[in-house]
C-alpha cells in the first residue's frame, strides 16, 4: 500500500482524471473546440489552447498545493477554507456547469451513437446513463482505476486517429495551419475556455490524497494542465483537412472520418469517446457525492446507505432533461456567463487568498486543517 502511495502513478493519475473529465461533449465530438478555437482560425486556435494549457497548468499547481496543505479534499471543504461564507457562490457556479455539462454529454452520446448507427439518440443516452451510475455507485478507487486506463486507451487511439490524418491529409492541414489565420479574440477565447472549465479542478481532488509536498503538488499540476490540452490540440489540428466544414458541423470529427472514409476507424473512435463521456459525467457525479457526504457526515456522524444511489441516478436523470436542449444551444449559450463566475469565485480568490494562505502556513496549520475536516 506504502509502495502505491509514493509511485510515479499519484502524479499521472490526477492528470489523467482532469483530462477524461475535461473533454466532455467538446473533444468527444469536437463541438467545443471548433466553436472556441476552430473560429479563430487554426494558427488562432492554437494559440488560444496556449492560453488555456498556462491558465489550467497554474490554477491546478496552487490549487493541488492548497488541497495538500489544507486536506480539502472535496470542493465544498475547499471552497469553504478558502472563501469562508462565501463559498455559496462558487455553489451556485458549480452546479450550474454541472447540469449544463451533464446535459452536453447526455446529448453527445445520444448524437454519436445516432451517427454511427443511425439507431434513436436514446439508445446512446441510455449507455451513458448506466455507466455513469455503475462506476459511482462502485465507488473511488474503481474511478479512478476506470478512468486512469481509459486514459492509456484514449491516447492509444487518438495517437492511431492523428498518424492516419497527417499520413493522408498533412498536405492540406499544413497549408491551413501556413495561411496563419488568427481572429481578432483568440486570446479572449483561450481565456474564456479555460475559466469556465476550471470546474474540472475541483473535480478531481479526491485524486491528490497521496501527495505529500510541494514539489509533489507542483509537478502533479503542470501533468495535469498539459494532460487536459493534448487532445484538444491534436482535434484542432485534424480538422484542418477540411477546416471550414469542420467547424460549421455539429459533430466535427464526423466530418473529419467523411474525409477518412474509414469506417472502422471511426467505430473504434467513437466507442472510445462513447467511454470518456462516461468518464466525464462520473468526475462530475462523484464531486458532489463527495460533497454531500463529507457534509453529511459532519452534521450526522455518519452517510446513509441511500445517499451514494439517490445523487447517482438523480443527476444523470437530470443530465438527461437538460439533454434535450440540443447540443449547440447548450454550448453557445449555457457556458458564457458562467465561466466569469469560475473566475469571480475561484481562480481569483485562489491566485490572491489561496497563495497568501499558503505561503503564511506554518506546520500547526496541518494539524488544525486535520481537526477541521473532522469537525
Amino acid at each position: 500500500m506504502e509502495k502505491a502511495k509514493t509511485s510515479w502513478t499519484k502524479y499521472v493519475i490526477p492528470g489523467f482524471v482532469f483530462q477524461q473529465v475535461v473533454i466532455g461533449g467538446g473533444y468527444g465530438t469536437g463541438a467545443e473546440i471548433a466553436q472556441f478555437f476552430g473560429t479563430q482560425g487554426l494558427l488562432g486556435g492554437f494559440l488560444a489552447q496556449m492560453i488555456t494549457m498556462v491558465v489550467w497548468t497554474l490554477m491546478c499547481v496552487i490549487t493541488f498545493e492548497f488541497v495538500r496543505i489544507f486536506k480539502t479534499y472535496d470542493y465544498g471543504s475547499l471552497m469553504k477554507r478558502l472563501l469562508g461564507r462565501g463559498a455559496i457562490l462558487y455553489e451556485v457556479c458549480y452546479w450550474a456547469m454541472m447540469v449544463i455539462i451533464m446535459g452536453v454529454v447526455c446529448a453527445s452520446a445520444g448524437s454519436m451513437l445516432n451517427s454511427l448507427t443511425g439507431l434513436s439518440k436514446w439508445f446512446g443516452i441510455g449507455i451513458l446513463s448506466a455507466g455513469m451510475v455503475i462506476l459511482v455507485l462502485k465507488g473511488t478507487a474503481t474511478i479512478e482505476k476506470a478512468l486512469t486506463v481509459w486514459g492509456y486507451i484514449l491516447y492509444a487511439v487518438y495517437i492511431l486517429f492523428m498518424a492516419v490524418v497527417f499520413y493522408k491529409f498533412g498536405g492540406a492541414i499544413a497549408n491551413e495551419f501556413a495561411r496563419a489565420e488568427i481572429g481578432g479574440d483568440w486570446w479572449f477565447n483561450g481565456l474564456r475556455y479555460s475559466f469556465y472549465n476550471l470546474v474540472v479542478v475541483a473535480v478531481v481532488l479526491y485524486t491528490v490524497r497521496d501527495l505529500k509536498t510541494r514539489k509533489e503538488a507542483v509537478l502533479c499540476g503542470i501533468i495535469s494542465g498539459i494532460f487536459g490540452i493534448i487532445p484538444a490540440v491534436l482535434l484542432l489540428l485534424v480538422m484542418g483537412c477540411n477546416f471550414t466544414a469542420a467547424i460549421q458541423a455539429e459533430i466535427p470529427v464526423a466530418v473529419v472520418f467523411e474525409e477518412l472514409n474509414m469506417l472502422w476507424l471511426y467505430i473504434l473512435f467513437e466507442s472510445v469517446l462513447l467511454g470518456t463521456l462516461i468518464a466525464t459525467g462520473t468526475g462530475f457525479i462523484k464531486a458532489v457525492d463527495d460533497r454531500v457526504e463529507i457534509a453529511y457526515k459532519r452534521a450526522k456522524g455518519y452517510v446513509p446507505r441511500w445517499v451514494r444511489p439517490a445523487i447517482a441516478v438523480g443527476l444523470t436523470a437530470l443530465g438527461v432533461v437538460v439533454s434535450t436542449f440540443g447540443l449547440i444551444p447548450l454550448i453557445a449559450q449555457g457556458y458564457g456567463i458562467i465561466c466569469w463566475g469560475f473566475f469571480l469565485f475561484f481562480a481569483l480568490p485562489m491566485l490572491t487568498i489561496g497563495l497568501y494562505k499558503i505561503n503564511s502556513h506554518d506546520p500547526d496549520a496541518e494539524i488544525e486543517a486535520e481537526m477541521y475536516n473532522e469537525n
